[in-house]
């Protein structure tokens, strides 16, 4: 079941960010690290009512933000369509232990249905340019490929920009 999630789950929540990024390591993927992603961010996601979770038996295993709010990073991007009626993709993420059995998709689908629902014209993410997978799994999806951004505090190496016409 995916909702919206709770104050009193952000601790899950950095426990599961923790379990993957661990898990990237592990597989030379060094895209998150103790500056990001963060309490804080989490709690400001939850504030603005954009922090979904998925649970199994009451249990929170993944958790996407569904944000309508554009970071200063991606204004200079030349987006497919104007930076008006957009959601933004952040911090999904599926622990380890169920990952690769559907989770993410189910979350990308929930996301994607939130944005049609509501009339959203794209949807935006970026993902790390040293993870193939997560590139194939939004290509596979439709996500077009754009340009590039980057965050110093998390790696020296580029964050490639995506973007879905709805």
């Amino acid at each position: 079941m995916i909702r919206r999630a709770k104050i009193s789950e952000i601790t899950d929540i950095l426990t599961i960010t923790k379990a993957c990024a661990e898990h990237m390591a592990q597989n030379g993927i060094l895209q998150w690290n103790e500056h990001y992603p963060t309490r804080t961010a989490f709690e400001n996601d939850l504030n603005r009512d954009e922090l979904f979770v998925i649970g199994i038996n009451g249990k929170i295993i993944g958790t996407i933000v569904i944000s309508t709010f554009m970071d200063a990073e991606y204004e200079p991007i030349q987006w497919l369509t104007p930076n008006e009626n957009n959601i933004y993709i952040h911090r999904l993420a599926v622990h380890p232990s169920k990952q690769g059995k559907g989770y993410a998709k189910k979350l990308m689908d929930f996301a994607e249905r939130h944005a049609r629902e509501r009339g959203y014209v794209s949807i935006r993410l970026d993902t790390f340019s040293q993870n193939e997978h997560n590139q194939r799994f939004y290509e596979r999806r439709g996500y077009r490929k754009l340009a590039d951004i980057y965050f110093p505090k998390q790696s020296k190496h580029p964050f490639h920009c995506y973007e879905l016409v709805l």
